[in-house]
């Protein structure tokens, strides 16, 4: 039996975020839980595979479609585009088989209005799930409880007009929120974990946990300020009663008491858009109190620039504690993907980069091949945010539907002939074999799974982001070179003494480089990508 993938967490091991876009078995054009499944090797389980110890599948349960499955209308059902349970059990036997871990994506800040706690709550004002969701009576002037604003835009309250009353919504007005000051709603959502880990699921990425908590008494926002402050300011406001609420780590010790007791050392990756300083809260007093992991979107929203980067990972070094550590991306599905954002040239660095800093890193779908956005037109938009053109369909194959589909595609498609799995697999030269590489050498090294990091001081404005990971009996030195500029660098006095003048050069991005011997570090080549 494979390790948990709490230990494999801990060794440092890296995950892949896998929307349901990886193939569709019938030719309908929309991914599905067969078609994850008969593309697993790509992960893991053959000579040639990824690599990755764990996957991340985006929701497929039951939905009425409004947000990418993030409304939910059924827990503990599969939506029928994506398939059934017994779908669902074939695609775990088979990860497991190959060693690989499964999370799913658990959505406990709200429903979708077709839930049927939700129609039962509107049905009535006395209906017992009425106190499962967030309900208002409107303000004197007959206007909304308060100017809380959504994430989308717009107010955060949408009336009710057969019960009278607003209800809240921290996202579309599709959503309602649950209200986790209720005793029933932690009752209700340890029954959904529960379902899911004793179905043999390994963990989950749970979604928008600062959204979980509000203010009871519903007091107004404070207005943004002049100099807005990243993710605590967004539609004029600075979200202080409705977001990132003290409470919110009381919701996370729920979920992970109902975790653990239907089984101990499941995983549980929290995701919130909140200031560094304030994420490790999420981590509890220790081990196993709250979150296994946060996401660090500081880092993910940082420009390709050596100073920027530096300093996302070491506020990140300064505010976790010694016994944890942040989860890492540079995409994923609610952001444009990285290779549209730093370009093509610093893929490989992108990839180095990632695969080498101290933490979780978390690979979006397609990365690995160097997929990026696809814009539609805004007649063939499907995502109100604009989110479409990072979530475009895996390429496998250079043929008509890439290997994804036979039929019409649900997304349009990239450049499926320049781009795609089946030319770079056998290609020692290309973006995946890098990966491959990068994913094995972190296996097999202790300072990359598990030791130190430390920053190099004075290389930033020279466009290189430096700095040593190290363990009992490794040392590794990595230099990423993000200006797009080639040249010699002194990485020996950059060190300030702290490492030998001569080092061996171990890995490298340049896929026509050659040479595996000692270099001098007073006098370090980096090339331009």
């Amino acid at each position: 039996m494979p390790a948990r993938l709490r230990d494999l967490v801990a060794a440092g091991r890296p995950l892949s975020d896998l929307p349901a876009l990886v193939r569709r078995s019938n030719g309908d054009g929309v991914g599905d839980l067969d078609g994850i499944t008969a593309h697993l090797d790509h992960l893991r389980g053959k000579p040639g595979s990824l690599g990755v110890d764990a996957v991340w599948i985006s929701p497929f349960f039951r939905s009425p479609g409004a947000d990418f499955g993030y409304d939910v209308s059924s827990y503990t059902d599969i939506d029928p585009v994506y398939g059934d349970l017994a779908a669902f059990d074939r695609l775990l036997t088979a990860a497991h088989e190959r060693g690989l871990r499964v999370l799913l994506d658990l959505i406990p800040g709200h429903t979708s209005v077709e839930h049927p706690w939700f129609q039962a709550a509107r049905s009535s004002r006395s209906d017992p799930h009425r106190r499962l969701y967030i309900w208002a009576d409107p303000a004197p002037d007959g206007g909304a409880p308060n100017g809380w604003t959504s994430t989308f835009g717009g107010s955060a309250w949408e009336w009710d007009e057969g019960s009278g009353q607003y209800y809240l919504h921290s996202f579309y007005p599709e959503q309602p929120d649950l209200d986790w000051h209720e005793p029933a709603v932690h009752e209700r959502m340890g029954e959904v974990i529960g379902f899911w880990l004793q179905r043999g699921v390994d963990g989950f990425r749970v979604d928008a946990i600062d959204r979980s908590m509000k203010d009871p008494l519903l007091r107004e926002n404070p207005p943004a300020t002049a100099t807005p402050r990243r993710f605590d300011f967004f539609r004029g406001q600075y979200h202080l009663w409705n977001k990132d609420r003290p409470e919110a780590l009381d919701v996370v010790r729920s979920i992970r008491r109902a975790a653990e007791r239907a089984k101990p050392g499941s995983l549980l990756l929290g995701e919130s858009y909140i200031p560094i300083e304030r994420l490790a809260r999420y981590l509890g007093d220790h081990p196993g109190d709250a979150f296994d992991l946060v996401f660090d979107f500081p880092f993910l929203s940082s420009e390709w620039e050596a100073g920027a980067l530096r300093n996302a990972v070491e506020a990140a070094e300064a505010h976790f504690p010694p016994s944890g550590w942040p989860c890492r991306a540079l995409s994923n599905h609610d952001n444009p993907r990285h290779a549209t954002r730093f370009g093509q040239r610093s893929l490989r660095a992108a990839a180095m980069l990632s695969l080498t800093l101290r933490g979780t890193p978390v690979l979006y779908m397609g990365e690995e091949i160097g997929m990026e956005d696809v814009p539609a037109p805004q007649s063939q938009a499907l995502d109100r945010a604009g989110r479409d053109a990072a979530r475009t369909p895996m390429q496998w194959r250079d043929e008509p539907g890439a290997g994804f589909t036979t039929g019409e595609p649900w997304l349009r498609l990239g450049d499926y002939s320049r781009v795609n799995v089946t030319d770079q697999a056998d290609d020692p030269a290309s973006l995946f074999s890098l990966y491959r590489r990068l994913i094995a050498e972190r296996a097999a090294s202790p300072a990359l799974a598990g030791g130190s990091y430390r920053g190099l001081d004075t290389l930033p404005d020279s466009g290189v982001f430096a700095f040593v990971r190290e363990s009992a009996g490794e040392r590794l030195l990595v230099a990423i070179e993000c200006s797009g500029r080639a040249g010699r660098h002194d990485l020996f006095a950059a060190a300030r003494g702290r490492l030998p003048r001569q080092g061996t050069l171990q890995l490298f991005t340049a896929p026509e480089r050659q040479h595996h011997g000692e270099v001098d570090l007073a006098a370090f080549e980096l090339g331009a990508d």
